[in-house]
């Protein structure tokens, strides 16, 4: 039976494809094919000839062995092997050929996306919002010729995405899916904010000043903890920027979403009071290092403040610094003795 192996190598090689590759997959599929055909035979193999261009089915019958008293079942012999290629095979074997070889691109350009991909796991990429009516509750970002999605787990609450708008969203996952490479993406993942700060701020490419923690409740406030590592470097002011400039340009992808930048410590009492700005501590008493407990003192007309709006800024800075922080009035406790003083 004829099949143009030749064109079909030279199409395969043109998508990185070997002809081993092609071949196996081609004889699976030709026996597959023969194996539905009627009256085919229970074992069969393909033998494809590259040079003339053909294949055959050979197949092999079942011969009855005769029981014994040491093998009473035994298994049945196989014949001769035998050419039992369909005379009307040609349409079919031309059919499963192109789905093979449809199937075999497909993958391929799976393999290549998913490569692509799956070292951007972790970081910043920009796309454009693509609107899909048959998938309503995901929003699809292209990225060149490929779509990502951003499912509505990870999107921003009240934050809309207009079809060609450019946006830049943090890559969670990338995965090999059903339908092919599935890459997942995030606009309300605590490392966007990382990812957009790494993009504005020189000092932390270098080692300058590093992130120490992200606290992030998605479309309403980010806390971000940082330290220095090179003398003399204000981290704070690093993230900052000349004027405002860099911790501006996040906040305009950030949208309504307000960024606290604390000063991090490895002294407990330090840092929970620092992680409660805007808020001033005048004292934190540490409770339990075991349990990571603490009461913060804060005057009473910062109290407020203190907590934030629904218990925002003390529920961040609870999830900031590891511990559960206890706010009380610093009036009501001018006794209690403090572990700092701030």
């Amino acid at each position: 039976m004829e099949l143009d192996l030749n064109a079909m190598h030279r199409l395969a090689a043109e998508q990185g494809i070997d002809a081993e590759t092609l071949d196996n997959a081609l004889t699976e599929a030709l026996r597959l094919a023969y194996m539905k055909t009627p009256h085919a035979a229970k074992h069969a193999r393909i033998e494809l000839d590259d040079r003339a261009g053909t294949f055959t089915v050979w197949a092999q019958d079942e011969i009855p062995v005769e029981p014994t008293e040491d093998d009473p079942h035994p298994a049945p012999k196989l014949g001769e092997e035998y050419d039992d290629t369909p005379r009307d095979f040609g349409r079919l074997a031309a059919a499963t050929a192109r789905q093979v070889i449809s199937q075999l691109f497909r993958k391929a350009e799976d393999d290549k996306i998913f490569g692509a991909f799956s070292g951007q796991r972790g970081k910043l990429i920009t796309g454009v919002v693509q609107q899909d009516a048959k998938d309503t509750a995901n929003v699809h970002i292209a990225v060149g010729d490929v779509e990502a999605i951003l499912p509505r787990r990870e999107q921003v609450p009240g934050e809309r995405y207009r079809h060609g708008e450019r946006l830049r969203v943090y890559v969670v996952n990338v995965a090999r899916g059903l339908k092919g490479p599935e890459i997942i993406v995030s606009r309300s993942h605590p490392e966007l904010v990382r990812r957009l700060f790494e993009r504005e701020v020189p000092e932390l490419n270098s080692g300058a000043v590093s992130i120490m923690a992200i606290a992030r409740e998605a479309g309403a406030r980010t806390k971000i903890a940082v330290r220095a590592n090179t003398e003399g470097v204000n981290p704070k002011g690093a993230l900052i920027g000349p004027g405002g400039a860099r911790v501006r340009a996040v906040m305009e992808n950030l949208g309504p979403e307000k960024i606290d930048i604390v000063d991090w410590s490895n002294d407990p009492a330090k840092f929970v009071a620092a992680a409660l700005s805007p808020a001033v501590a005048t004292g934190v008493k540490v409770i339990s290092e075991k349990n990571k407990t603490a009461i913060a003192f804060i005057h009473d007309d910062q109290l407020s403040l203190a907590i934030g709006k629904e218990g925002q800024n003390a529920r961040l800075a609870a999830k900031l610094t590891g511990w559960k922080i206890g706010i009380e009035s610093a009036e009501a406790h001018q006794d209690a003795p403090a572990e700092h003083e701030s």
